[in-house]
């Protein structure tokens, strides 16, 4: 049976509250060095999406039946699904525009995870969509991959 989802939603803020409590380990260095790292897999991923290439703007994400992406009342799950999704909404350059990222902040939980929030916005010829995004990453062998997309 399905939970409540004010259920879901109080276990999220928990996980989200609990992992926000900084690894007293971690020097600053390290949380300067980890906070660069996932800001450059966005730069990927801008960059990619700027040269119409959604294949490589998902290699930010985990490549895992597990990945979450949530927009609107829609949760995708898995890796593949999500590509799908974008190649179903972004099926030409026009409507995939100019993507820019901003207001980025970046919040270190632990030597392997942390969550970003900021805005995003895509420069087309008719409109410009904007909206706000919450970002969980996870460091991976392959290195820092987003393993949770929350997008509004």
């Amino acid at each position: 049976m399905s939970q409540p989802k004010s259920m879901r939603l109080l276990k999220l803020t928990l996980l989200i509250v609990l992992l926000s409590i900084p690894s007293l380990a971690q020097s600053r260095e390290q949380r300067s060095n980890i906070e660069k790292d996932v800001l450059a897999v966005m730069t990927r991923q801008s960059g990619a999406w700027n040269r119409g290439d959604i294949e490589g703007f998902m290699q930010g994400y985990w490549r895992s039946d597990k990945l979450t992406f949530v927009s609107g009342d829609n949760v995708t799950r898995g890796w593949q699904a999500t590509l799908d999704r974008y190649k179903k909404s972004y099926d030409s350059r026009a409507k995939m525009g100019t993507l820019t990222f901003s207001g980025l902040e970046v919040n270190v939980l632990s030597m392997k995870n942390a969550v970003v929030i900021g805005s995003w916005s895509l420069a087309r010829e008719k409109d410009n969509p904007h909206g706000k995004f919450t970002l969980i990453f996870q460091k991976m062998k392959d290195g820092w991959l987003i393993i949770h997309d929350h997008t509004s």
